[in-house]
């Protein structure tokens, strides 16, 4: 029942009590509530969970792909020198596919241009402190410390605008041509899937494994 106070001109309201009739504040939640339960079988009459519906095993999408499309994206070439195909490569000709090729972006000199990274000619026998000097420009020179990386990116990303358009000759004689311009190896040498993993970059010794053991620092 609700109970009815008397105000001064003798009109009656209701007090503001749980009875047959709610208080305003509460009428938010009553419906909030409603639209929770909803229908008649819902969770919250029911007491119990609803289960999801079956997912099908395959959905019909895409195809298994075959030996030869996986081959034709499994590229990589690591330190090692696993994954580098045959074929060899020369200065004089990586020179002229630099010319071609490259010089567009990176410059005849591999000097750089706009946007496009410098790949020649900074002094890798300097201090190793990118960090303290901004203007200390990394290379392949001076930074990188694998050559075979040199063939790994070349081979899957250059040149910009024909990304993967080289054959393996080609991008051996490019490689060649890159060391031997940062002053790596003479310019005689002939870069293959032998002798490249054995050539050591000036950097190589500034990079070490990360072998920290996760302590309470990095949790």
């Amino acid at each position: 029942m609700a109970t009815f106070l008397s105000r001064a001109d003798g009109m009656m309201r209701p007090a503001c009590r749980f009875g047959t009739r709610w208080p305003a504040i509460a009428l938010p939640v009553i419906i909030l509530l409603c639209a929770c339960t909803g229908r008649e079988g819902a969770p919250a009459e029911q007491g119990r969970m609803v289960e999801s519906p079956a997912l099908p095993e395959a959905f019909g999408l895409g195809t298994e792909p075959s030996a030869a499309q996986i081959a034709s994206v499994n590229i990589d070439a690591n330190p090692a020198g696993v994954g580098l195909p045959p074929g060899s490569g020369t200065y004089a000709k990586g020179a002229t596919l630099f010319t071609q090729k490259c010089a567009a972006c990176h410059g005849m000199k591999g000097e750089g241009m706009g946007p496009y990274p410098r790949l020649i000619g900074v002094d890798h026998q300097r201090d190793f402190s990118f960090a303290n000097d901004p203007n200390y420009l990394k290379t392949i020179g001076n930074y990188w410390p694998y050559a075979t990386t040199i063939y790994d990116y070349v081979h899957r990303a250059m040149p910009f605008p024909a990304p993967g358009s080289l054959q393996p000759d080609e991008v051996y004689s490019l490689v060649a041509f890159l060391l031997a311009e940062n002053g790596i190896v003479p310019r005689t040498t002939v870069i293959d899937r032998q002798t490249l993993p054995k050539i050591k970059m000036p950097s190589r010794s500034r990079f070490i494994p990360d072998d920290r053991a996760g302590g309470a620092s990095f949790r």
